[in-house]
């Protein structure tokens, strides 16, 4: 698993979702919900997303913009268009006022707004959880990025624009899917550019060695691998790997592979119930003391700690 899976891994655990919203000016929607992406489709008229640390960005039809939490931003016909509605975490809807809208603008399967037949439709999927494997991919995007359709046609559209108002068994199960796919393609897209800052271990995939060495301790982190093994799989020698390693990626591959596997089990700790036991096999530490020594290590709490935060309860080995 790379961290553009590790970016949606578990989707459905965390709540992702995908809506249709449908305006007619005038319009505009505070999004205050804190979460860590979204990403958003113009279907049809245009529509100003600016956050409130930046310059508004305009979308036309066939243009997508993803929008990298928590700070919030606003969606509108106009940038000076007073809002008509907040949008706050749990995708709780309310007046500006904070009175609550309670389903106002509800308008069939999975659609949102003013009227179906406004001038504006947009597509939006959200995924309100960050995680440490989609930290690191998310720290590297701008606040809001555009991919315009002059230069990125999305393949999905017109399969997101049938399936959206289906209601149908499975149906949830086939948007997480096609909302996973838009997000990946449009995050490669992006990263393409010569404008985007893509993360050194994105850019070092494309290397021969280096990029067959990420694979193999991000697809099997629990296998012991040494210096040594993975020179050997990759088939250069020790020192060249490690200096060839470094010299892409910033860091040695050990601590790379240090830094993967406690990304996974804070992951792990807070979207599952499995005992620290469990995990730290998973993750490729030999005991539950071990993964909590390195964990504490590196992120200045314990395991149970960070689960605890997290809103779980205390499972496995208290430490």
């Amino acid at each position: 698993m790379d961290a553009l899976a590790g970016l949606l891994e578990g989707p459905r655990a965390r709540g992702a979702f995908m809506i249709r919203a449908c305006f007619e000016p005038p319009w505009s929607l505070r999004i205050e919900d804190r979460a860590p992406l979204t990403v958003m489709l113009m279907i049809r008229g245009e529509s100003w997303i600016t956050p409130d640390a930046g310059e508004p960005v305009l979308l036309r039809a066939g243009d997508l913009a993803i929008a990298r939490g928590p700070d919030p931003y606003t969606c509108a016909d106009d940038p000076a268009t007073p809002p008509i509605a907040v949008i706050l975490p749990g995708q709780k809807c309310v007046y500006p006022d904070g009175r609550s809208m309670r389903g106002h603008m509800d308008l069939g399967v999975r659609t949102w707004g003013q009227r179906l037949d406004g001038s504006m439709v947009m597509l939006i999927g959200t995924y309100p959880v960050r995680g440490e494997v989609s930290g690191r991919l998310l720290d590297a995007l701008p606040p809001v990025l555009t991919l315009t359709s002059d230069v990125w046609e999305c393949p999905l559209t017109p399969l997101l624009t049938e399936e959206i108002v289906r209601d149908e068994p499975g149906q949830e199960v086939v948007l997480d899917r096609l909302l996973d796919l838009l997000v990946i393609a449009a995050l490669r897209a992006w990263f393409s550019r010569p404008e985007a800052a893509a993360p050194t271990w994105y850019r070092a995939l494309a290397d021969p060695v280096v990029g067959r060495v990420l694979r193999l301790v991000q697809d099997d982190p629990a296998h012991p691998w040494t210096v040594a093994s993975l020179a050997t799989k990759a088939g250069v020698s020790r020192a060249a790997l490690a200096r060839r390693f470094s010299e892409l990626v910033g860091e040695p591959p050990m601590t790379y592979l240090t830094g993967w596997r406690l990304a996974l089990a804070a992951d792990r700790l807070r979207d599952t119930d499995d005992t620290l036991e469990a995990i730290a096999r998973q993750v490729g530490y030999g005991s539950a003391f071990a993964l909590s020594s390195a964990f504490k290590r590196v992120h200045g709490i314990s395991p149970q700690e960070h689960r605890t935060r997290a809103g779980r309860p205390a499972i496995g080995v208290p430490f």
